[in-house]
């Protein structure tokens, strides 16, 4: 079914609801994109430094489109805007999505990964982008072949065939997501899952991470007085053997080579330490935030969505080996009881949209 049969067979359910004029109709959008800005740059990078602007307007429209899209999902339900103009910015928002999804953001990906690759040369990136970018368009379309989604009468360039494949390629993604957020979110929030750290343990590290830094600056001073000396006899001693003075710059060569062979190792040592540091600190943090009441909050969640993670494994397993297929989804057959057994008056057709 197209687009446009399933936007009629809304309309005969639902007459023209509340006008909103399409100047006003723009004022979400850019709520949404401000919205999306302020989450970038205060929650996601708020303790890094932004060096491209373009991947963060990048991140705020696409967040702004998807907010949008929801909210024609609302008006649709609620009956606001008329049916033409719900149609064309339907029309609008996934057109601008499906560019953003297929064409923006895949270049852009592959032209940063490109550009962080240090043996390709500067002027050969763009090319290397535009390679990496034809042959994701071969793979995203090569998805659809093993899926019913291909029909004479849908152009190249329709949404139906944008839609269908992004939708192979969300649902897969939108299921690894969950199940690695149904793994880690007890794992983070849960106290039995927590490390013992204490404050001593940390004052350990620092001290440590101290000592380790004081090593590597004691050797590099004793390198940078190494090659002063070497310097200076080289300009003061010009009446001197030659054999003396090449066995000299010989032997302080080698210390020289090998106290600079002692700084990388220890320098990566160092390295090591700081984020085994910055780990303990976290862990502390989060032993200090368990404790309180929101702590205790989420510890109670965890313990709540890991039994009801197992109960979904076993009810799919079930439903797999018996063939059974859900008729109600879950939100439906919630409002069928409350207004069943509790006897709420609610209209369950409304709401469970």
């Amino acid at each position: 079914m197209t687009l446009n049969n399933v936007w009629m067979s809304c309309d005969n359910r639902r007459k023209v609801g509340p006008q909103v004029s399409d100047t006003r109709r723009l004022t979400p959008d850019i709520l949404f994109f401000y919205m999306g800005w302020h989450f970038f740059v205060r929650l996601l990078f708020r303790d890094y430094e932004i060096h491209h602007l373009f991947v963060q307007i990048q991140f705020c429209v696409t967040f702004s489109l998807s907010c949008s899209m929801f909210e024609l999902i609302i008006f649709e339900i609620v009956g606001i805007l008329d049916t033409s103009s719900r149609y064309l910015h339907w029309k609008i928002g996934i057109y601008a999505m499906l560019f953003m999804l297929i064409v923006i953001l895949p270049f852009n990906i592959g032209y940063f990964l490109i550009s962080n690759v240090r043996f390709i040369k500067r002027h050969l990136i763009k090319p290397f982008a535009v390679a990496v970018w034809l042959l994701f368009i071969y793979l995203f379309w090569k998805i659809g072949d093993p899926f019913p989604i291909m029909s004479p009468k849908h152009g190249i360039l329709s949404i139906e065939q944008g839609i269908s494949r992004v939708g192979v390629i969300g649902v897969t993604l939108m299921a690894l997501l969950s199940g690695f957020g149904a793994v880690m979110y007890p794992y983070t929030s849960m106290a039995c899952f927590m490390r013992v750290v204490t404050a001593a343990d940390v004052t350990s590290s620092e001290r440590k991470l101290l000592q380790t830094l004081d090593i590597i600056a004691m050797k590099k001073k004793r390198i940078a007085m190494i090659e002063k000396e070497n310097q200076s006899k080289s300009l003061s001693s010009p009446t001197s053997s030659i054999w003396s003075l090449l066995k000299s710059v010989s032997l302080q060569g080698h210390d020289v080579s090998q106290l600079k062979q002692e700084c990388c190792t220890l320098e990566e040592l160092s390295r090591q330490m700081f984020l085994e540091l910055l780990e303990l600190k976290a862990m502390e943090e989060r032993i200090v935030w368990s404790k309180t009441l929101k702590g205790k909050y989420f510890n109670f969640i965890g313990y709540f969505f890991s039994l009801y993670c197992i109960w979904k494994i076993f009810i799919c397993t079930v439903n797999i080996v018996f063939d059974r297929v859900g008729k109600v989804d879950p939100v439906t057959r919630g409002l069928q009881i409350a207004v069943n057994w509790i006897g709420l008056d609610v209209d369950v057709k409304f709401w469970s949209q």
